[in-house]
């Protein structure tokens, strides 16, 4: 039954939407080459906004768009060995090397999605590729939603992904999932850009929004899917823990006008039981120990999520982890968190000193948490003058409108002037 154009085209895009990463990934393995997988995806969509409205919707769109596509990329494949066959007739051989052949392991896996995820987190690109390649390959936004997502323009966005595409063409980069050695550094890779997209969703870095919620929504369904691919790798499963605990405060961070609201003050009767299960379920999958890094954080969360109140955080349990976390992969972020962890359990003047042990970091000079933070300790401490002066600092190195605006509020509030 024929429809009218503009549901049809409704209908076409959403199925796109999310139907795109396992099309593109499907047609990568027969081109090699994710900017023409990603060419023939679209000229899928193009002619299904072109046939449904004649035709109908199909019974099943997703299958119709993912043979339209397969069909396409298999006609240009043949199209390029018959022009390689002309060549070798006039004795110009071309001298394509074959793929190498994957290891016919126990723990081969055979999924174009994974294989998409890999490539598009390829170490050979930058951190900023290899986000905005994930998010349009995997996540299906377009190059404005992007931009918009992360405060640039949509000609960088567009720049940074055709580089992308090409860096990965240069150097040849196999459409494979790693083995061995190779496959623990690689999914470092992969789980530090889905990381970084949920947690510029969670406490955007700038803007005069703290949130953007629908890119928490697409790290976490990149980490379950993630984890449904590679059910055998605990840091996999420590990820979606963290990220699932995480998501679970989303609707307490921020108050009726946008503005931040502190764990401390946040009403825990709000926060998403449903993910909190999920949450622990996904650390349970982690194993038992020893914890990776993503692992190490979600146990943290899981804490918090335990406490039905804010005083019934188990501190001491999360100076551990902390501990834990710093001997595994040293960073003064950490030694800043576990820091405040300790203050909790031996009091304000335990955490300034180690608070002050990481502040001459050179990773920490422009961190407006740290500033944030030893005004939080100083207050506790009674130095209500010195706190107004660090929570004054920590504005004017906070990015993001909302962030400033609660700094500057605690820094009147430290010595009870108005702002």
């Amino acid at each position: 039954m024929a429809v009218t154009a503009g549901s049809a085209a409704h209908t076409v895009e959403a199925v796109f939407r999310i139907e795109s990463a396992r099309i593109i990934a499907g047609v990568t393995r027969i081109v090699r080459d994710v900017g023409i997988a990603e060419e023939i995806a679209q000229d899928a969509l193009v002619a299904a906004l072109e046939q449904w409205p004649e035709s109908g919707v199909p019974d099943r769109p997703g299958a119709w768009l993912m043979a339209t596509a397969k069909h396409r990329a298999i006609d240009l494949v043949r199209r390029k060995e018959t022009y390689a066959r002309k060549l070798a007739e006039v004795g110009r051989a071309l001298q394509d090397a074959p793929p190498p052949p994957e290891p016919a392991e126990a723990d081969d896996i055979d999924d174009d999605l994974l294989r998409l995820i890999f490539t598009a987190c390829h170490p050979v690109l930058s951190t900023e590729a290899r986000v905005a390649l994930t998010l349009r390959l995997l996540g299906g936004l377009t190059t404005g939603e992007i931009a918009r997502a992360f405060l640039v323009s949509e000609p960088t966005v567009a720049q940074r992904i055709v580089r992308a595409k090409r860096t990965l063409a240069k150097a040849g980069a196999a459409f494979e999932v790693p083995y061995g050695a190779e496959r623990a550094a690689r999914l470092g890779s992969v789980l530090d850009v889905i990381y970084l997209i949920f947690n510029e969703g969670y406490a955007a870095t700038a803007g005069d929004d703290l949130l953007r919620p629908a890119l928490c929504e697409d790290a976490l369904r990149l980490a379950r899917v993630l984890a449904g691919l590679m059910p055998a790798e605990p840091e996999v499963h420590g990820l979606a823990a963290l990220l699932e605990f995480q998501a679970s405060r989303i609707p307490t961070r921020t108050g009726p006008s946008g503005e931040p609201v502190l764990l401390a003050d946040q009403n825990r009767a709000k926060w998403n039981r449903l993910l909190i299960r999920r949450g622990f379920e996904a650390l349970g999958r982690a194993g038992g120990g020893p914890y990776g890094p993503y692992a190490l954080q979600a146990a943290v969360a899981a804490c918090h999520a335990r406490a039905v109140r804010y005083e019934d955080t188990d501190w001491a349990t999360i100076a551990a982890l902390y501990g834990q976390l710093v001997r595994l992969t040293p960073s003064p972020v950490v030694e800043l968190n576990r820091a405040v962890a300790v203050s909790m359990t031996e009091g304000p003047a335990a955490g300034l000193a180690l608070v002050d042990a990481v502040a001459g970091e050179p990773a920490l000079k422009d961190y407006h948490l740290l500033p944030s933070v030893r005004g939080d300790l100083l207050i506790r401490l009674g130095r209500a003058r010195e706190a107004r002066a660090e929570f004054e600092r920590a504005a004017s190195l906070a990015r993001n409108t909302r962030e400033r605006e609660l700094l500057l509020d605690r820094a009147a509030e430290a010595e009870g002037r108005p702002r």
